[in-house]
């Protein structure tokens, strides 16, 4: 049964408008930027020379740099807020991106890959510590829903709007220009955004947002965790599971991101400036997924469904889906097959992918969520770093994509188990238990 709660004023709603358009539009430029080297990959190789295995490597770094750096951009977001660290991120991701048209070879490029990589490390658990401070528990899968379907937006226009950039400007060229933009927005973002510790509620605002029950004041020190309260997070069962169940989501985005193009160039035939256009088609049908997800968790949720209870129920429903499809993929026949069939296995991966943040915020504590999102990303990144190395490698000698594809479907529906069997209770932050491990 739906409960009443208190109707947030406009001030609130004014914060939220501007964080979510914000983001989405940083979760646009993000995605745009990571998949430049995807789009540029067979240019690259030519004019480097660099090999499909070297290419996986440079692909392979990003995801593991990533992953590394989003421990610290955790603790980071929890202790100064996402006004700083995410402004700093941005301006350091598209400052590197841009540098990246002056690489002169492998080391140089495996350098900036890194770079990219860090300043980009702190965008998705900023949009979770956003959503969770400022949306109540029954309004935050929407949001989360749009920021996180911009980034598959920008997956789906990255293709055309890359390849033309490419083709009038040469790779170096496009690198550089596609920097401009997020330097742009990370001066607007620090600029108008404040953090909700620094923001002065009253009585109303503070009921409107704490109708979730997490009640914490979040301007107060002693809510910030300890460094004994978050090693003993990863002792957690429900951790790990959140840990390898993520990573069955971002191994299959990080596969599709990184080596689409190149399969349909390979397996296809198809030109680099047809590939462009027939990319749009996946990515479109994953903003879909995500956007869809949002919409069914926010429902089910305010009719009375427990938050832990709903979002699991569509990540082990969409990565076991994804996975179905995946294998379907090289028995489809023609690049629109194709097409297609990549699109559904990512409209599953991202339905799954946009309730995995939304586990988040409904299984740990409100002052931690920063934590807890960069732990899972953290593991499910490490997962993902092995996606475009291990196809890289196979593409080498076997010349085909058909394993890199069988590997992919176990490890989604790996994933989908992980979340059935190991995510049961929710976080607790309480020091004995922290340093007992209990889940």
């Amino acid at each position: 049964m739906a409960i009443s709660r208190p109707h947030k004023s406009r001030r609130i709603a004014r914060i939220q408008v501007f964080a979510i358009s914000t983001l989405s539009v940083a979760g646009i430029i993000n995605y745009i930027d990571r998949g430049s080297l995807a789009i540029a990959n067979t240019t690259i190789r030519a004019d480097l020379g660099i090999s499909a295995t070297q290419m996986g490597i440079l692909l392979s770094i990003f995801s593991l740099a990533y992953a590394i750096f989003q421990l610290p951009m955790g603790i980071l977001l929890d202790r100064f807020g996402e006004r700083l660290v995410l402004g700093a991120g941005m301006f350091l991701w598209s400052v590197t991106q841009a540098a990246t048209g002056m690489v002169s070879g492998f080391t140089s490029f495996f350098a900036a890959r890194v770079g990219l990589a860090v300043g980009e490390s702190p965008f998705v658990i900023s949009a979770v510590k956003t959503v969770n401070d400022w949306f109540d528990v029954r309004d935050r899968a929407t949001p989360m829903g749009i920021v996180n379907s911009a980034t598959t937006m920008g997956q789906a226009i990255a293709p055309p709007i890359l390849t033309v950039t490419m083709m009038a400007f040469g790779w170096r060229g496009m690198f550089m220009l596609i920097g401009i933009p997020g330097l742009i927005l990370s001066v607007v973002w620090y600029v108008f955004y404040r953090d909700r510790r620094a923001v002065s509620l009253s009585d109303h605002e503070m009921e409107y947002l704490d109708t979730s029950g997490q009640k914490s004041d979040l301007r107060n020190d002693r809510t910030r965790i300890s460094s004994a309260q978050w090693l003993g997070l990863f002792r957690m069962r429900t951790m790990w599971g959140m840990m390898l169940g993520f990573g069955g989501i971002n191994y299959t985005v990080w596969l599709y991101m990184s080596w689409m193009p190149n399969y349909f160039e390979a397996e296809h035939h198809v030109s680099i400036a047809a590939t462009g256009m027939i990319a749009v088609i996946p990515f479109a049908f994953g903003t879909v997924g995500m956007l869809i997800s949002g919409i069914i968790a926010d429902f089910w949720v305010r009719r009375g469904s427990a938050p832990i209870k709903t979002h699991r129920t569509l990540l082990v429903t969409g990565l076991t889906c994804s996975a179905i499809c995946t294998l379907l993929v090289p028995y489809i026949p023609g690049a629109m097959g194709a097409a297609f069939g990549i699109g559904l296995a990512l409209f599953f991966t991202y339905l799954a992918g946009n309730s995995g943040w939304g586990l988040v915020q409904s299984i740990a504590p409100a002052e931690i969520v920063a934590s807890v999102g960069a732990i899972q990303n953290f593991g499910s990144f490490i997962c993902a770093s092995f996606a475009p190395i291990i196809t890289g490698f196979l593409l080498d000698r076997t010349h085909s994509f058909h394993l890199t594809l069988v590997i992919c479907a176990m490890v989604s529906f790996l994933g989908a188990l992980s979340y059935l069997l190991i995510v049961k209770d929710p976080i607790v932050i309480g020091e004995k238990k922290q340093l007992e491990g209990v889940s």
